[in-house]
């Protein structure tokens, strides 16, 4: 490294110190904090992660070598498996993982202040979130592009690959729940919004026909349309909420939940290039587009945090997430920080496309991405005063929130400017459209279309959420014909049409009856500890592949994330069994037997953690101390290669 490389690299860490000290206030202690800290902190933490820390994963831990073939060359065959543009790939990769998580964990975490959330996103995503995604999709692309509950029997036995294929299972139906609920909770009775995210349905399906059926190929084409016809369904919607065509839109949350299933039936079932596959190609276009107009907006308007760095419910008793600071702050950020969902597509078509293994960098990279959209929402939502931020995120009254200190001042105003009511929507997508518009609305030449900025923003997460949605009950449906194929072998064939009706309208009936039953009090937490679970397996597999490949001074970059994730996710499971048990007990009729259900399904969750971490630790302590015979099933192909590597990148 040249001199001016250093000192460039030293001018970065020197401003990421600043960055932090303002943030968690040594320096101007007594001052609110600037917006714009939080990025420049965080953009900072990243680049130099990147930089040093992943680079020292690819090199001196999985010894990335670009002499070997990957699978993308040894079993190309142009449909699951072809070597991509590295671009691409990126762009494949990040919105497979992006999901809504980042968007609203952050902001629901903002109960407890904006410093908790900020640290452990920052933190959490280098030294756990991104280690976890890049280690698996490294595994998988060495094992012919395995899935994880693969890797996991196969590696450590069927007893943790059954807990792998039933984790995986719960945390998509948990997540689509969640996921659902955030929609409802923006959409009901709200005609424009309503309006404006019906139409991308046949948007997406005339995207997919238009490349598929009328100008194949025409990538350019099909792009300009459906950005142009999502734009005139923002500005249509606002029409048809103010005609007689309303009433047709104001949908309860009933109507809005089963509508919401009926959706992610058809995706689940109907070919992915009608719907699924543009309507993804759409929302990478909003992901990064918006995030990095939001980034843009920080910067330019440097706006102040209005939220304190901590809040009285570090203690307990939230009105939005139950229970104190630790273990919930954690399992309600879940995504912004590490995810399992992340390994599941890190073991799933990523690791089918990589041309060169320099390449799979692209799973540290693409996941310090999403920890910024995380932090770019946590900012988004920390604009607002707090008495504004809990009157959007719960059903509290205005008098109830300023007995507990946290009085409203612009709520019916905010209501005025984006003509909605927002009072009263949990979940966090609300909050989170208001503080987007707040910023868009400021930028010079903005002012005035407040109301079209917040439709847009919805419209944004919307389709952050609803790509999770169609992806994720598909992903569902595959796990409950692969599970259901051990008892009915033909419930295994995945085009099977009885068996793929019959598990799409179980997968869509399990997470419809969750938000249906549930609030975001609940289903969010319970989501958080799934998708920890499955980090914290993910982490286990990472560390059995590490001692595979005789990295044991090296195990510590596994092992300690693990630990922790591990903690959270036990003490995060007793918790919420404590409180849904209670509830269980003090509820009558239907709530009585929600909260039982409940119960079940996070003591499954510790049960799967408990199994999980036995089988693993029994393993490990038969390579380490027993000096078993380590028998991996990484796949060495081409003569004349040597491992481990040198320098690859």
């Amino acid at each position: 490294m040249s001199l001016w490389n250093k000192i460039g690299w030293l001018g970065i860490a020197g401003l990421c110190a600043v960055g932090f000290g303002h943030v968690v206030g040594i320096i101007n202690p007594h001052e609110k904090v600037n917006g714009l800290w939080l990025v420049v902190a965080a953009s900072c933490f990243y680049v130099l992660a990147y930089r040093f820390y992943g680079r020292f994963l690819a090199q001196r831990v999985m010894n990335l070598d670009d002499r070997r073939r990957t699978p993308a060359h040894r079993l190309e065959d142009g449909t699951n498996f072809y070597p991509a543009n590295k671009y691409i790939l990126f762009g494949h990769h990040f919105a497979a993982i992006a999901g809504a998580g980042p968007l609203l964990g952050p902001v629901l975490a903002a109960q407890f202040g904006f410093l908790p959330g900020f640290l452990w996103i920052v933190i959490g995503a280098v030294l756990a979130g991104a280690v976890q995604d890049f280690i698996i999709l490294v595994a998988s692309m060495r094992r012919n592009g395995r899935s994880l509950p693969e890797i996991a029997h196969a590696e450590l036995g069927p007893i943790t690959g059954l807990a792998t294929a039933i984790a995986v299972l719960f945390i998509v139906v948990v997540a689509l729940a969640g996921l659902g609920l955030a929609v409802v909770n923006a959409l009901y009775h709200n005609a424009w919004g309503t309006f404006t995210i019906i139409m991308t349905i046949p948007i997406a399906v005339f995207m997919g026909l238009y490349l598929q059926k009328f100008r194949q190929g025409q990538v350019g084409e099909m792009t300009l349309i459906g950005l142009g016809l999502l734009v005139l369904a923002i500005i249509v919607g606002r029409t048809v909420a103010q005609s007689d065509w309303a009433e047709w839109f104001l949908w309860d949350r009933t109507t809005l939940t089963w509508s919401l299933a009926a959706y992610g039936f058809l995706a689940s079932v109907l070919p992915v290039w009608i719907l699924l596959v543009p309507r993804d190609y759409l929302s990478t276009f909003m992901k990064l587009g918006v995030i990095a107009l939001l980034a843009v907006g920080v910067i330019v308007l440097a706006p102040t945090i209005e939220m304190p760095r901590t809040t009285i419910f570090v203690a307990g008793n939230g009105p939005i997430i139950p229970g104190t600071l630790f273990p919930f702050l954690f399992i309600t950020i879940a995504c912004g920080a590490i995810s399992g969902f992340h390994s599941l597509v890190s073991s799933g078509t990523t690791p089918k496309l990589i041309s060169l293994e320099s390449q799979a960098v692209v799973g540290y990279g693409a996941m310090l991405l999403e920890s910024f959209v995380g932090v770019i929402a946590l900012i988004a939502a920390c604009l607002l005063i707090p008495g504004d931020y809990l009157a959007i995120n719960t059903n509290l009254s205005a008098e109830t929130l300023e007995t507990m200190g946290f009085p409203t001042a612009h709520i019916k105003e905010l209501s005025t400017l984006v003509e909605v009511d927002v009072s009263g929507r949990p979940g966090g997508a609300v909050s989170l459209a208001v503080g987007m518009a707040s910023i868009f609305s400021s930028l010079p030449g903005m002012s005035g279309l407040m109301a079209y900025w917040y439709q847009f923003a919805l419209l944004f997460e919307a389709l952050f959420i609803l790509t999770t949605i169609d992806a994720g009950t598909r992903v569902a449906r595959y796990l409950v014909q692969e599970l259901g194929g051990r008892v009915y072998a033909p419930l295994k064939q995945i085009n099977w049409w009885p068996g793929v009706l019959g598990a799409s309208l179980f997968v869509v009936g399990a997470w419809g009856y969750l938000i249906g039953t549930g609030s975001i009090a609940t289903i969010w937490p319970m989501f958080g500890a799934a998708n920890q679970l499955l980090g914290m397996l993910a982490l286990c597999i990472a560390t059995t592949v590490l001692i595979k490949m005789n990295k044991t001074s090296y195990l510590w970059v596994t092992v300690i994330p693990m630990v922790f994730v591990g903690v959270i996710t036990l003490a995060g499971c007793y918790e919420l069994l404590v409180i849904f048990i209670s509830r269980a007990l003090s509820a009558d009729g239907s709530q009585s037997l929600t909260m039982s259900i409940n119960a079940s399904l996070v003591g499954l969750v510790a049960i799967l953690a408990l199994i999980v971490l036995t089988d693993s630790a029994r393993k490990w302590y038969g390579y380490l101390v027993h000096k078993q015979p380590l028998n991996s099933t990484e796949v060495i192909e081409g003569e004349g290669i040597q491992l481990p590597a040198g320098r690859c990148c």
